[in-house]
């Protein structure tokens, strides 16, 4: 009945109706749940559960979906299958909400491979070009590889545990393969270099809900998911992890440079994701307090900063009909409102204060190089190139002459700006509760 009287509402009540949803679960668990500095759990039924970690990427899922569907009001002008386009995101909230917030191991592969249908619908059904499909394809394949031998693992542990709750899961597994099998999911999620070519061409073929959904949450799961399994493989990661961590720090430094050479919009932040989540990925390997926790707030803060920043990327792409850097020129003659957005979402990416960008690096940076000296190498060149490629997206779209080919234009609308402020307003303000941010692990 609710999904069929959402259906059935004026899109602007619908949409205020996901907003005050939103607020009102923010107000009832931040009432519910019980504080401390010890421990932070709330049980929701027999196999749902919160922790901190769990809480902050379930709001973060809400308010995500929330606003896609404030950004995608192209496709309800055109009629463009809206009703299905709601649910679609009405699945995928779902779906996410119960793999962040389930107890159980199988439930969580479960619906961690749920949430893989609804994305994929909104990329081959609502993209732009007729690359989409192989895009589709591309991340289909890419993670159903990846998560089969998973599934094999999961029985594995269960046969030699006799559960697979994460609270009673207090077996240390040695097995290299066994390790390789459970993770690969996840460094592909993540996405790991070397695994993440399905990731720019997903980005780029996606409609604005697609970009937003990918940069916002899939990216979470994959560093979501290891964070839970990491304690079954603590001895062992002892001795392997330092491989992955050297991998993802030239892999950083690398994609880094690629993103240098990008003409496409949402081609360079895409590969900025990368490169910010390999750095996620370093820290999460390191196994330290620093790690785990900027592991966490990295993924809150790219997830906001990275979405943002594909909003501004689409709102370009309906004024001009191209994403090239070569055409998106000279904006701030024209839309100087949006070139402080440019500027605020800009800065955030390449970690100035007080972005939660900033505080994510100094504790990544922290628990790297406490791992190891020569990590020092590698986050120097990340962190200065992140600033060169943010300054590059920046002033090579909105400096330079006008191009020839704009022929037409509309100014900013108040719901675009609305849309952006909620992305860059909890980006800086939940930097003033960092200490928050820290009790999880």
């Amino acid at each position: 009945m609710l999904m069929g009287i959402i259906f059935m509402m004026p899109l602007s009540l619908m949409m205020n109706f996901w907003l005050i949803q939103v607020m009102w679960l923010n107000l009832s668990l931040l009432v519910i749940f019980k504080f401390s500095f010890n421990w932070m759990i709330m049980d929701i039924s027999y196999g749902l559960g919160l922790d901190l970690m769990s809480y902050l990427l379930v709001l973060l899922s809400f308010w995500i979906c929330s606003l896609m569907i404030m950004a995608s009001q192209k496709i309800f002008k055109l009629k463009n299958w809206e009703n299905l386009f709601l649910l679609m995101i009405m699945l995928l909230v779902i779906s996410l909400y119960v793999t962040f917030s389930s107890l159980n191991l199988f439930v969580f592969y479960l619906f961690f491979e749920i949430s893989l249908i609804p994305t994929l619908m909104l990329i081959i059904g609502w993209g732009y070009q007729p690359e989409r499909l192989q895009a589709g394809i591309y991340l289909l394949f890419y993670t159903l590889l990846a998560s089969l031998p998973m599934m094999i693992s999961i029985f594995f542990c269960y046969k030699n545990n006799c559960t697979l709750e994460f609270q009673l899961m207090k077996i240390q597994i040695e097995s290299v393969m066994l390790y390789l099998c459970m993770n690969m999911v996840f460094f592909v999620k993540m996405p790991m270099f070397f695994l993440h070519l399905w990731l720019p061409k997903a980005h780029v073929e996606a409609s604005v809900a697609g970009s937003m959904i990918l940069a916002g949450l899939m990216l979470k799961l994959g560093g979501y998911g290891f964070l839970r399994i990491l304690p079954m493989f603590m001895k062992l990661g002892m001795h392997i992890n330092m491989f992955f961590i050297s991998l993802s720090m030239i892999g950083g430094m690398i994609i880094s440079l690629i993103c240098l050479r990008q003409s496409d919009m949402k081609s360079l932040i895409a590969y900025s994701s990368v490169s910010h989540m390999g750095m996620a990925l370093g820290g999460m390997m390191t196994l330290s307090y620093w790690g785990l926790t900027g592991s966490l707030v990295m993924m809150i803060a790219h997830g906001l900063c990275s979405s943002g920043l594909f909003c501004l990327a689409n709102i370009s792409y309906e004024r001009l009909h191209s994403r090239s850097l070569f055409l998106n020129k000279g904006l701030i003659n024209i839309l100087p409102n949006l070139s402080l957005w440019w500027f605020l979402l800009v800065s955030s990416n390449m970690a100035a204060p007080p972005s939660l960008n900033l505080l994510s690096e100094i504790m990544l940076i922290n628990s790297l190089v406490c791992f190891n000296n020569l990590n020092m190498v590698f986050l120097m060149f990340m962190s200065f190139f992140s600033a060169v490629y943010s300054l590059y997206l920046y002033a090579f779209s909105q400096h330079g002459k006008l191009s020839l080919n704009l022929s037409s234009f509309f100014s900013g609308q108040l719901r675009e700006y609305l849309l952006l402020l909620l992305h860059w307003l909890p980006l800086n303000v939940l930097i003033v509760k960092g200490d928050f941010l820290s009790l999880w692990v």
